[in-house]
């Protein structure tokens, strides 16, 4: 009888589509959860993996499983329908498929991804439909908007008139955790570590436009110091130059967004994309092969020993950190390679057991703004930055501040306490960003800030 009078009352809920269950969703899941009961929503949680949802909502009576290919347009679209805001935490390439079915379907739509050419071809459409499509709304791209928003709007309400702005993000590996020479495990997506840079990356430089090649990225990468891990190195991210509107500074000089990590790692990162090992265009024929013979392979190894060779190749002694770091990953064994269509897949691999967090491991996020200004003649640089350290591999810094900020803005739209912008949008606007981040504070995610 309890049973069924728990289905009856879910007919009369707010229902939530939450789109992937992976790393980032444990938070954003729970909080959901947590205010089921109180709120009436109910919670279907859409992945392909039945074992990945269950972990996730834990046998909660206000959760729904559905196991499905989000790539199937009935079994999306039917779960779409049944929504009342959709939330998207699949790989970014997705999103489209779930955007296209909230434009159908009249229901406003939240994700943690960059805003895609497609999804952004549709701003016209959602506004006309007076639908808010919100991306970019986890941590980086997210927090970092909407802390930079913040600060931002707070100078120009005083007539400041911002020179420089740099902002830092990156998820690292806590100190205590941190055993290998590389530095770094994964906290979030192990695919998007290798894809990062492709693209290359633009920023604004003392006036000057700044294209950095992917061949360049992680070469001599400058530092920054923060007050917690001390040194960390950065390398641009993506172009920085279509924010500078949505910041809405003309007439900053220096503009860059970037992604922080230990210094080493960017030393051995740069060996990997000059040896080719993280092309995602080649085809590699895994049959009989070994992670020396590719390397030899790609190499154009002749003659002498491999480690030689590779020295050479980067123009390094052999006694060099980053050969230390690619013998770690165990590139000069002679260890079969088991699986990959190309060098980023068997890479990937290798990554995948050298870097995996074990389950005590604890991650660190830090996200740091640095802005230049003048007032009343006076030049004024401000400091902004926040430290998160994760509980463990589980409940980590990464997957906090990306499900949090979403499952707020969820909270928010469900009970009419903000009236949605509409468009396809970035979390800049304080009608949004207010909100969050004074409730992000109540769950630790706060920053302090240092003017000279």
């Amino acid at each position: 009888m309890a049973s069924f009078s728990i289905n009856v009352s879910l007919e009369d809920m707010q229902t939530i589509l939450v789109a992937g269950a992976g790393k980032s969703s444990v938070y954003l899941i729970q909080y959901l959860l947590s205010q089921a009961s109180r709120k009436k929503w109910k919670l279907i949680v859409a992945d392909g993996d039945a074992k990945t949802i269950s972990d996730k909502i834990k046998g909660s009576p206000f959760a729904e499983k559905a196991v499905i290919d989000i790539t199937n347009t009935k079994e999306r679209e039917a779960l779409v329908k049944r929504a009342d805001i959709v939330v998207s935490l699949m790989p970014a390439h997705l999103h489209i498929h779930l955007a296209q079915d909230c434009l159908k379907h009249k229901k406003n739509l939240i994700t943690s991804s960059y805003i895609s050419p497609e999804m952004k071809a549709m701003d016209a459409e959602v506004k006309k439909a007076g639908l808010m499509f919100m991306c970019e709304m986890g941590l980086d791209p997210g927090i970092d908007h909407m802390t930079a928003s913040h600060i931002i709007h707070g100078i120009q309400r005083v007539a400041g008139i911002i020179t420089s702005f740099k902002s830092y993000c990156g998820g690292l590996v806590a100190p205590e955790s941190d055993d290998n020479p590389w530095h770094y495990k994964f906290s979030w997506n192990p695919k998007n570590i290798i894809t990062a840079g492709y693209d290359g990356a633009k920023y604004l430089s003392q006036g000057k436009e700044v294209d950095v090649p992917y061949e360049k990225m992680f070469e001599d990468n400058k530092k920054i110091k923060n007050e917690v891990l001390g040194l960390l190195a950065y390398y641009p991210n993506r172009d920085s130059l279509r924010y500078l509107g949505l910041y809405d500074v003309p007439e900053a000089k220096t503009f860059m967004r970037a992604t922080l990590r230990y210094p080493g790692f960017c030393k051995g990162w740069d060996a990997l994309i000059k040896l080719g090992l993280t092309d995602d265009k080649d085809t590699v024929n895994t049959k009989g092969l070994t992670y020396a013979s590719w390397l030899k392979n790609k190499t154009g190894h002749k003659s002498g020993t491999l480690i030689s060779h590779i020295a050479k190749k980067l123009d390094i002694s052999e006694t060099d950190k980053s050969i230390s770091m690619l013998k770690w990953l165990g590139l000069f064994d002679e260890k079969p390679v088991t699986e990959g269509k190309s060098s980023a897949d068997i890479l990937l691999q290798v990554l995948l057991d050298k870097w995996q967090m074990k389950p005590e491991d604890k991650d660190i996020v830090v996200l740091q703004h640095e802005v230049e200004y003048f007032h009343k003649d006076r030049k004024t640089k401000l400091t902004s930055s926040m430290t998160l350290t994760g509980e463990n591999s589980e409940y980590s810094a990464m997957a906090k501040t990306v499900g949090l900020p979403i499952g707020i803005l969820t909270k928010l739209v469900l009970d009419k306490r903000i009236n949605p912008p509409t468009g396809v949008l970035i979390p800049n606007m304080a009608t949004v960003y207010r909100p969050v981040l004074t409730e992000l504070k109540h769950h630790g995610i706060s920053f302090k800030d240092e003017i000279e």
